[in-house]
């Protein structure tokens, strides 16, 4: 953690104390209480001239009461002690005057976190605007240079970003948590006499010398840019599809939010009741990891303090586990998973084959690199989302395809998982490779 940091942590404390000790004062029966802070740098050229260069500085402070089982909330970004006490009252008053939920409340004692290791999430670039500047232009350039059909570019970008995030409740629980994220980001339009396409890619981590070189992350934007030129559209057909990894998350997303708290409780899902059942394809192992060093998602405790654990959620195809809070936990009569805020590394077991071994598998079908739109109803499961990517031939790429769209229900699509690859895609807190279904609906001409 920076210097700067370090000096506010002891404020952010006192602060979540302080907020603590007033709601207690003012009658409430259990409080919580978040304070943040951050600060980052993004700088973005475009053609090598300078577009936009943001630093940023943020705090915070949430705070939740209870007065038995009426809960209030109230938060504000000032953390000075008149804005605190205020802020406290607030709270107080929304919770006197709301109804009361037999599920409100603070976890229990019990569950929450006593071991804190060290997950490494913190590690602060030292980077000037000159040098952000000097990175992208290098992104860019190098993109730029690949390959003499890119002719424009939307810009190569570079973000560096610290943070300070303290939880504290009133059964004594109170950590500090810094955290740091880094990024280099490019994107592409190549053109032809078919017209013009764009791609891009980008590398993120918690660790500077851990990002790809700036020079790598261009050239990569600018090979997929190309690599699209010609597309065209393919007639309506059922196919195999393979889902290129860094889209093949958002299958595995969709999965989450059909196992929350809120979808169960809200009967909102196509997962409901479904514990103990299949829904993905035999051998297929999906595991929430929270200890990871320097993963996105990595945590030893969710945001109600409540501990994490290594856990399968699904083991040969079966549904072993849900993503609860507290507040869910008692609305389904289970126990909380610690998972307020959400899952903590989702890991879906990879196979032997990488990207390439998974299209000679495949033989003939579509690999989809790209999803636009959002055309997913996670009550019913049913599935449309457009696509852009690649027919593919006897295992081999064969022309670059767009404007299809490919559809199906997800709680078939799970069930259609052939095979996982070992190109697993780390930048996120959803880490798989690319999958491989079997034959999905694909709309075209």
């Amino acid at each position: 953690m920076s210097g700067v940091l370090a000096d506010q942590q002891q404020g952010l404390e006192d602060a979540v104390q302080e907020a603590l000790a007033q709601a207690t004062a003012a009658g409430a029966s259990a409080a919580s209480a978040g304070a943040s802070l951050g600060q980052g740098l993004n700088v973005s050229v475009r053609l090598g001239e300078v577009e936009t260069v943001e630093h940023t500085r943020d705090r915070s402070l949430g705070v939740t009461v209870f007065f038995g089982q009426r809960r209030g909330s109230a938060s504000t970004t000032d953390l000075a002690p008149a804005s605190v006490a205020d802020t406290v009252r607030a709270a107080c008053t929304i919770a006197r005057n709301t109804g009361e939920d037999p599920c409100h409340g603070l976890p229990d004692a019990q569950r929450l976190a006593t071991e804190f290791p060290d997950l490494e999430l913190c590690h602060p670039w030292s980077l000037n605007v000159e040098q952000a500047v000097e990175i992208a232009r290098e992104c860019e350039t190098a993109g730029r240079d690949h390959d003499r059909r890119i002719e424009n570019s939307e810009g190569a970008s570079v973000s560096s970003h610290e943070g300070l995030q303290v939880l504290g409740n009133t059964l004594g629980f109170l950590q500090s948590v810094p955290s740091t994220q880094h990024s280099i980001g490019c994107s592409l339009i190549g053109r032809d006499p078919a017209g013009m396409q764009r791609d891009h890619w980008y590398t993120s981590a918690r660790h500077p010398q851990e990002l790809e070189t700036p020079q790598s992350v261009g050239i990569a934007a600018a090979r997929r840019a190309i690599a699209r030129l010609g597309s065209r559209q393919i007639s309506t057909r059922t196919a195999a599809v393979i889902y290129e990894a860094p889209v093949a998350a958002s299958l595995l997303r969709h999965f989450l939010g059909a196992i929350r708290g809120s979808s169960l409780y809200r009967k909102a899902t196509f997962l409901l009741d479904k514990l103990g059942q299949p829904v993905f394809a035999p051998g297929v192992r999906i595991q929430e990891r929270p200890f990871l060093r320097r993963a996105a998602g990595s945590a030893s405790f969710d945001a109600e303090g409540v501990a994490t654990a290594d856990r399968d959620l699904v083991a040969n195809g079966v549904l072993q586990g849900y993503l609860l809070d507290s507040y869910a936990a008692r609305k389904l009569g289970r126990e909380t998973t610690g998972n307020a805020g959400g899952a903590h590394n989702l890991v879906i077991e990879p196979g032997e084959r990488d990207l390439e071994g998974l299209l000679q598998q495949m033989g003939t079908g579509l690999l989809v690199t790209e999803l636009i739109g959002m055309g997913v109803n996670t009550v019913t499961g049913d599935y449309s989302r457009g696509a852009a990517g690649f027919w593919v031939e006897n295992g081999v790429v064969s022309y670059p395809v767009e404007e299809i769209t490919v559809a199906g229900n997800l709680g078939n699509m799970f069930r259609q998982i052939r095979e996982v690859g070992r190109d697993v895609d780390i930048r996120g807190n959803i880490r798989t490779g690319s999958l491989l279904l079997e034959g999905l609906a694909i709309a075209g001409q």
